[in-house]
C-alpha cells in the first residue's frame, strides 16, 4: 500500500523533519511530499505550521530529518540559495518596502531572480515585467503609488506578486486570505488558481476551511508539532483526529 504521505513525482519531500526549542518539541518526525498541484497545510495556532515553513525556506534549520526539492537535499542551505533554486513565500503580514513604489517593490526581486540565471536585464525589461506582474493582480494603475495607498486586499495581492517576481517553482502562500471579505477571498483564490495553472506548485496555509477544501488537491494537518492527517480533502475532513483537533472531543 502506498504511503499517503508521499505522491508520485513530488517537487518537494520532507522526511522525519524534527525541530525543538530547548525542551519544547516544535516538530516531531513530520513527513510529507508536495506534488505539482496545491497542498493545503492546516492546523490550530501553535501547531507547528510556521516552523515547518521556516524549515522549508531555510530561515530555520531542522535538527533531524531532511528537506529535498526537485531531488536535491536542502539541509544546511541558507534561505537565499533556496530562493535561487525556485522557492518563494508570501508572509501573513505583508512586508513591502514602504518607501518604494509598487513597481520598485517588484524590481528588487526581479533583479535578484534574473541574476540567478546570470541574465543581463535592461531597465526597460525590468519596467515591462514589473508592470506585467502588477497587471496580473489589477494594480498596474497604481504602479507609481506607495504601499501605504493600498487597501488590505491590494496589499495582500502585492505581497503575492512580490513572491511571484522571484519566479518560483514552489510558492508558499501563508494566510493570504486572513481578514478578507468573501469577494476578496474569491479574488485571491482566482489568482492562486491562475498561478497554479502556470505550473507553480503551491502550499496553502490557511484557517479558512472553505478555501482550503475547494482549492487543494491534498491536505496535511499538524497538531502540536505532529502530522495527524494527510490525504484528499474529503478524507481528511472526516478524520476523527482532525475533527477532534478543530471541534474538541
Amino acid at each position: 500500500m502506498t504511503d499517503p504521505a508521499f505522491v508520485a513525482d513530488p517537487s518537494m519531500e520532507l522526511r522525519d523533519v524534527a525541530v525543538w526549542f530547548g525542551q519544547k518539541v516544535a516538530l516531531s518526525q513530520v513527513s510529507c511530499s508536495i506534488g505539482p498541484g496545491v497542498t493545503g497545510l492546516l492546523g490550530p495556532n501553535g501547531s507547528g505550521k510556521s516552523t515547518l515553513v521556516n524549515c522549508i525556506c531555510g530561515t530555520l534549520h531542522n535538527e533531524t530529518g531532511s528537506v529535498r526539492f526537485e531531488g536535491r537535499t536542502l539541509d544546511g542551505l541558507p534561505a537565499n540559495q533556496r530562493t535561487h533554486l525556485g522557492l518563494a513565500r508570501s508572509f501573513q503580514l505583508p512586508r513591502p518596502f514602504m518607501s518604494l513604489s509598487l513597481a520598485d517593490n517588484l524590481r528588487v526581486p526581479l533583479i535578484y531572480a534574473r541574476r540567478r540565471g546570470l541574465l543581463v536585464v535592461s531597465p526597460e525589461e525590468l519596467d515591462q515585467r514589473s508592470i506585467e506582474l502588477l497587471r496580473m493582480v489589477g494594480l498596474d494603475g497604481k504602479a507609481r503609488r506607495l504601499p501605504r495607498d493600498l487597501t488590505q486586499v491590494e496589499m495582500r495581492k502585492l505581497e503575492l506578486v512580490r513572491a511571484m517576481a522571484a519566479e518560483p517553482k514552489l510558492l508558499i502562500a501563508d494566510e493570504v486570505m486572513a481578514g478578507l471579505s468573501h469577494s476578496e477571498i474569491e479574488d485571491i483564490l482566482a489568482l492562486l488558481l491562475q498561478l497554479n495553472s502556470q505550473g507553480i506548485s503551491i502550499i496553502l496555509i490557511e484557517h479558512i476551511m472553505r478555501a482550503v477544501m475547494s482549492f487543494s488537491q491534498r491536505i496535511a494537518v499538524l497538531v502540536s508539532g505532529r502530522k495527524i492527517a494527510d490525504g484528499k480533502p474529503d478524507e481528511v475532513v472526516r478524520n476523527p483526529s482532525v475533527v477532534g483537533a478543530y471541534l474538541g472531543q
